[in-house]
């Protein structure tokens, strides 16, 4: 973006107005704290193009399905996190005009995310019509620490005439989704209340019956001095409004400090939400904007000590990790089991805020790593609490026996996705929810979980795949047919490499997994089994039988994967090839002609060699990075940090930085010219895996934790931390040294590249390296 400042990592600065971009910076510049959050809207009146937002996690509406060709199986709807009431309007008018920045002749204008504390200003000088020129500077926060509240401090001064005021402080909940399928509204109204300084809008969604109350509080300031206040009160549907008369001489700060709550019926029962909202006023009120600020100034300081990375040399890279964190941690907390990762999070609606396989493929592991366990712990028991729904969704499809389909979209555990080739053909989403078990358990060592719901997860999706193949009698191996793999430029395919891996990879460790469970509890572990009515003779013969003789297509002359069956039938053309006119293709091209090129949305048999690396050697990995890399076009926010780590590992440390820095910074900069519609949330989590897994050289092998840092070209340093199995490792890597901070009481053994080495509790140890060579 023309108007960003890129030079400093710990702030996004926007120097400037942009009316036409403002979508994008209401994008960039939201705010949340895992439970509610929204867009970086101005709090006074904006008559330009804006997309308002506050949306509260977990709330949905089942918006009904809209598709051109009905088919059996469709669901019924797609769930949508909802645009809900908003707390932040402070409209103000000066001598009667609208403060409107729309409007209005703009001086200076400067809006500042502080992701180290979490913390949105803005500041500008602006002329109005009626000729009064006034300062604003706002500040603004969704509490880390207090789950239901947001707080805002806004001053106004008027530089050169005394004016009068008119401060209206609102609760707006006439507000709909802009992506909704039939222009539908989504809320209807329960109860409403307006006083001289407090107000509240309670909401109810249609269909789902969730209760939702926004609330909001406010101070008036002059100089300093707190203001009694005598309003006037105004009520509308879903809307309602305090107002302040306040006169301001020349050079004269009133400030006003709004506080709002937020508290839902899905978190307690709905005759609570007003108390809850009232009791959070009342605390705020009492402690003070000053007090408040500082406990989440606290809470965000030790979010960055244990999830922050340091790259020395490179302002852009790093500017752009650290946004990619800020969000991370904002949009989930993991405190609730409830709650997932949508992947805009609180930053806009596409995509419906619901849950993806974005999770357990991208996500996990950036919380693994960053968070206590428990964290971790929630996502999978998320998935385990929808089982009974999977089972459900593959018995609409035809499976039986307690298969389990997990859904592609979900927020409650029903599929909610109304695209076939998605819907009914994206499956390898099963093996990833799988693989997030076993990859849970080598980072923690929390084996137990396996008693604790995740075997019979593993059991239902291995019944799944065991009845989703199908015996080629002219190939003489189990085959799976009419899938979409990762790369979603190929629909209805047959042996789609990365998911027959998948499945075959799943059954060979849920067989695995009931042997340790009895190891671990055997009279737990046969209730399981007897519990779903597992005949463990025959189904795992038959899941044995299937893993030994799946089919994984191959080009034994090029010595890679075939991304599918007949990936060589197709013209095997390259990115070069292309013009780049008409990139993105997928919105030059007809649907038709990109499923019958050999071009790659987002990184498909490289997934697999990534979740499976040390499986294959770098010989392999190169072969096929060579074939497939050039012919993959990167129009998924998630492909560019697979290539990164992989590249890394291949030591073309050139192009791992190139897609290191493209996931990094694809929002800040509009890469995909889609910020507007919100951020790219779980991808984020990949520009976490590129730095930290890709440069960080950061991999547990067998229950152990790996190390083998390299720097891209022009980094002088990388540092990041590292939380695995209770011990917290903070490790700094420079061109000729390895630093590893121990910062916990546990003892645990480090691999140093091919070296073990036990780091003890507090302890620090460096190591004197050389640079690894470079393809």
């Amino acid at each position: 973006m023309s108007s960003l400042n890129a030079n400093d990592g710990w702030t996004v600065t926007q120097n400037g107005f942009d009316p036409e971009g403002n979508r994008v910076f209401e994008s960039l510049f939201s705010l949340g704290n895992g439970h509610f959050g929204g867009r970086g809207n101005h709090e006074e009146a904006y008559s330009g193009d804006s997309l308002p937002g506050n949306y509260l996690a977990g709330v949905f509406y089942p918006d009904p399905t809209r598709v051109g060709w009905w088919k059996n199986g469709y669901p019924d709807y797609f769930a949508k996190v909802l645009n809900a009431a908003d707390w932040k309007p402070i409209h103000i008018s000066v001598d009667g005009e609208p403060l409107d920045l729309a409007t209005a002749t703009i001086v200076s204008f400067e809006r500042v995310l502080h992701m180290r504390t979490g913390e949105l200003t803005r500041s500008f000088r602006a002329t109005l019509p009626n000729g009064v020129t006034v300062d604003v500077e706002a500040l603004r926060f969704v509490s880390i620490v207090r789950r239901h509240l947001g707080a805002i401090r806004y001053r106004i001064t008027p530089v050169d005439a005394d004016v009068s005021l008119e401060v209206s402080a609102q609760v707006n909940g006439d507000v709909v989704n802009q992506d909704s399928n039939y222009d539908e509204g989504f809320w209807d109204e329960v109860s409403r209340s307006v006083s001289e300084a407090r107000g509240h809008v309670v909401l109810r969604t249609k269909k789902t019956a969730f209760e939702c109350a926004t609330a909001m509080a406010y101070e008036v300031r002059r100089n300093g001095q707190r203001l009694p206040i005598t309003s006037r009160v105004e009520e509308a549907e879903r809307f309602v409004a305090s107002t302040i008369d306040v006169d301001a001489a020349a050079g004269q700060t009133i400030e006003i400090t709004k506080y709002g709550a937020n508290a839902t019926s899905r978190e307690m029962p709905a005759d609570e939400i007003v108390g809850c909202c009232d009791a959070q006023l009342d605390a705020a009120l009492a402690t003070g904007f000053d007090e408040l600020q500082a406990e989440h100034r606290a809470a965000w300081e030790h979010r960055w000590d244990i999830s922050d990375v340091v790259i020395g040399g490179d302002p852009a890279a790093q500017q752009g990790i650290r946004f990619n964190i800020f969000q991370l941690n904002a949009t989930f907390t993991g405190d609730d089991p409830d709650l997932n990762i949508g992947p805009k999070g609180f930053t806009g609606e596409k995509y419906g805020g619901v849950t993806y396989w974005d999770t357990e493929a991208f996500c996990l592991p950036f919380y693994l790593a960053t968070s206590e366990p428990e964290v971790s712990k929630n996502l999978l028991n998320y998935r385990h609490r929808q089982l009974g729904r999977a089972i459900e969704n593959a018995g609409k499809l035809g499976f039986t026996n307690g298969a389990a389909l997990y859904p592609m979209v979900t927020i409650n555990g029903e599929e909610c996705h109304n695209e076939w080739e998605i819907t009914f053909e994206e499956i390898h989403r099963n093996g990833a929810i799988a693989f997030a078990i076993f990859n849970y358990i080598r980072h923690t060592g929390d084996e137990h979980h396996l008693l604790d719901g995740g075997l019979e997860v593993l059991i239902a999706i291995s019944r799944f795949w065991a009845q989703r193949v199908s015996f080629s009698e002219p190939k003489q191996a189990w085959v799976i047919l009419g899938v979409t793999g990762p790369n979603e430029y190929e629909n209805n395919v047959d042996n789609n490499w990365y998911t027959n891996v998948m499945a075959r990879w799943t059954l060979r460790y849920t067989a695995e997994a009931i042997s340790r469970a009895r190891e671990l509890d055997p009279q737990r572990a046969q209730a399981i089994v007897e519990g779903v009515a597992l005949d463990e003779d025959a189904e795992l013969d038959r899941w044995n039988t299937i893993a030994e003789g799946i089919h994984l297509p191959e080009d034994p002359e090029r010595g890679v994967f075939l991304q599918q069956g007949n990936y060589l039938d197709k013209e095997l053309l390259t990115v070069d090839d292309l013009d780049p006119a008409e990139r993105p293709i997928h919105q030059h091209w007809s649907w038709d002609r990109i499923l019958r090129s050999c071009y790659i949305k987002q990184a498909d048999v490289l997934q697999g060699l990534l979740v499976f690396e040390d499986e294959y050697d770098l010989d392999t990995i190169r072969r096929n990075f060579d074939f497939y890399e050039p012919r993959t076009v990167h129009e998924s926010s998630l492909s560019p940090s697979v290539h990164a780590v992989l590249a890394v590992r291949l030591g073309r440390l050139d192009k791992a930085h190139e897609m290191m820095l493209r996931t990094a910074r694809l929002d800040l900069d509009d890469v995909n010219a889609d910020t507007d519609e919100g951020c790219h949330i779980t991808s984020m989590a990949g520009t976490w895996i590129a730095a930290v897994h890709g440069f960080g050289g950061m991999r547990v092998v067998d229950g152990e934790l790996h190390l083998d840092p390299v720097l891209a070209p022009g980094w002088t340093s990388l540092g990041f931390q590292a939380q695995y199995r209770r011990a917290w490792f903070s490790v700094t890597a420079t061109r000729t040294s390895l630093t590893i901070e121990n910062r916990s009481d546990t003892t645990r053994p480090v691999w140093i590249g091919s070296t073990r080495q036990m780091v003890g509790a507090h302890d620090t140890v460096r190591v004197e390296r050389s640079a690894r060579p470079v393809d």
